[in-house]
């Protein structure tokens, strides 16, 4: 009788249909909105929110192409990122295991959503290709510090609270400029952008009126960079309100449970806060809404 390690898996042979309808159907939709505000669907960055997605779900979704994922907690974060890295390596030598026939990617990006406590800055650094959620100097200046060493600066969003609810982070929109401008003087964190997120139970006029004002403040600090300086970045709109934000502007956005369905893992809150509280709807963004 021969032993021998078992195979390794291969996603393709585990494919789910569903999974590839939701994703192609986000991804319609989003070319449907973009060409509303006279974009190419291109021109919109998906960014998959996987905290409730299990391992081989984020593996089907990047083998469709799907390079930026985003995750809510610092430990989640790491651990996915070296698991994907792991099968990033394996598949150079084992292309199949992606199942398209196509080039092994040499790497995704991942994103870090989820409100960020200033202790966890380090690791968010070294994982993150952008982090969503700096809404005060003294993070900025714990990320400048963590970034030190690095041969490229750690890349940022400021977190804006453009609808005003106390329930959420974010700095006040009438501040929001200054704390870029402070950014801005470090020479290892590059401010790319705002982003922001709108209330889940806004009427639709509502949230149009949020989107289109976080349009105009990230024109406003836009418009008065200096030359070379990448502020290009909006990110806003969730699984619920993703088309309306792209209507109005958005760049960026934020999709979870729209493409992965029910959580295949309990689902948790943002780094510094527990669980979302009952009767708050999520859609996995890992922050309260």
């Amino acid at each position: 009788m021969t032993t021998g390690s078992a195979p390794a898996a291969n996603p393709a042979s585990n494919a789910d249909p569903s999974l590839r309808s939701r994703y192609t159907e986000v991804r319609q939709r989003i070319a449907d909105a973009a060409a509303k505000s006279g974009r190419k669907a291109s021109d919109i960055v998906l960014v998959a929110v996987t905290k409730t997605a299990s391992m081989d779900q984020i593996r089907e979704v990047v083998s469709m192409g799907q390079l930026d994922l985003g995750e809510n907690r610092v430990q989640q974060l790491a651990q996915r990122a070296a698991q994907m890295s792991e099968f990033l390596e394996r598949a150079k030598s084992m292309p199949s295991l992606l199942g398209t026939g196509g080039p092994v990617p040499a790497a995704v990006r991942w994103h870090m959503i989820g409100t960020l406590q200033r202790n966890k800055a380090k690791k968010a650094v070294e994982t993150a290709r952008l982090i969503h959620s700096v809404d005060n100097l003294r993070l900025a200046e714990d990320i400048q510090s963590a970034s030190e060493r690095r041969s490229e600066p750690a890349e940022v969003l400021v977190e804006v609270n453009v609808s005003g609810e106390r329930s959420k982070m974010g700095i006040a929109p009438a501040a929001a400029p200054h704390l870029v401008e402070m950014i801005e003087t470090m020479v290892t964190v590059r401010c790319r952008g705002m982003m922001c997120m709108a209330p889940a139970d806004a009427a639709p006029g509502e949230l149009r009126g949020i989107f289109e004002r976080a349009r105009e403040l990230f024109e406003e600090i836009r418009t008065g960079r200096p030359r070379g300086h990448r502020f290009d970045i909006l990110s806003m709109g969730m699984c619920n309100d993703y088309e309306t934000a792209i209507e109005c502007g958005a760049n960026m956005v934020r999709v979870g449970s729209a493409i992965f369905g029910a959580p295949a893992i309990p689902e948790a809150g943002g780094d510094e806060r527990g669980p979302t509280p009952a009767g708050v709807r999520s859609c996995s963004s890992g922050r309260r809404r």
